[in-house]
């Protein structure tokens, strides 16, 4: 997939940096940026090609409410490679998830750590360009509440579903089927590897966005979508028009600062708040579907 960088150069006094560049972030990601990565002069944001609008940035940039911050930006094309390779090259170390489920690098850790594991549940994940290693405190808080959302003989549904790790833990804890999607072609050739490596073999993945769900029948007990707020707040009427009557709905992927205006859209949905954790300024909350 191709991706727009977006440089963004900002000077301020040094005591404002950090509420600057969370504000620009808040900003390049109204204007279509779903990623970011701190420089040495300012802040790198990408987005999918086409999906960035520069009007929005400048108007942002425009009334930006901080005084004497002086904000510019180039736009250019991100080479197209696998940014993730030095990192999955490297590996990540096992994780635990509330006592239950390990996750490990299938490339990296030793048969014999895993099989010395106490926890009843473990997921090799191998990483190729998709998010979802249960390194980000998103993925470890969604992890978390689908636990807690018992999945025992539900259908789920994986919003952008990365390297499918979500929907292979919803399998092993007893969900019946698990549908995954994502606009990304590496994604989900990685989380049909995954899922296969795993066992999970009762998790189907589809190429796309969300208008994918046109294509799929049925409703689903459990849906799970841990993507940035502005794709959320566009994509949640989808995701409740899936939802059968008492199910579950676990989003993640934005700010705490955020929450209200995704709280705010479910309840025009009929989806009311169940529960909400953060970590690290991450947020992720679970609804009811009435």
């Amino acid at each position: 997939m191709r991706y727009t960088h977006i440089h963004i150069d900002f000077q301020c006094q040094d005591d404002i940096k950090q509420t600057v560049s969370d504000l620009l972030i808040d900003a390049a990601g109204e204007a279509g940026c779903d990623s970011f990565e701190n420089s040495s002069d300012g802040l790198d944001g990408y987005a999918v090609d086409g999906q960035f609008d520069s009007s929005m940035l400048d108007e942002a940039i425009r009334q930006f409410p901080i005084q004497g911050v002086h904000i510019s930006y180039t736009v250019s094309m991100a080479e197209d490679k696998d940014w993730n390779q030095t990192w999955e090259e490297s590996g990540f170390g096992p994780i635990s998830i509330d006592e239950c489920i390990l996750v490990y690098d299938k490339r990296h850790t030793p048969a014999e750590q895993v099989s010395a594991s106490p926890l009843p549940i473990k997921i090799g994940i191998e990483a190729r360009q998709a998010f979802g290693t249960g390194t980000h405190e998103t993925t470890q808080m969604v992890l978390d509440a689908i636990i807690h959302c018992c999945p025992r003989g539900k259908r789920m549904l994986d919003c952008g579903c990365g390297t499918g790790i979500l929907s292979i833990a919803a399998l092993k804890l007893g969900a019946k089927e698990a549908i995954g999607y994502d606009i990304d072609e590496w994604s989900t050739k990685n989380a049909t590897h995954n899922a296969r490596q795993n066992g999970a073999d009762a998790m189907k993945v589809l190429l796309g966005d969300a208008s994918v769900l046109q294509e799929v029948e049925g409703c689903f007990e459990l849906v799970v979508a841990n993507i940035n707020r502005n794709i959320l707040l566009a994509d949640l009427p989808r995701f409740a028009a899936k939802m059968s009557s008492g199910a579950s709905l676990i989003i993640s992927g934005f700010y705490e600062s955020d929450a209200s205006l995704l709280v705010a859209k479910a309840k025009e949905l009929q989806l009311s708040e169940q529960v909400r954790k953060a970590l690290n300024s991450w947020c992720c909350i679970t609804f009811l579907k009435d």
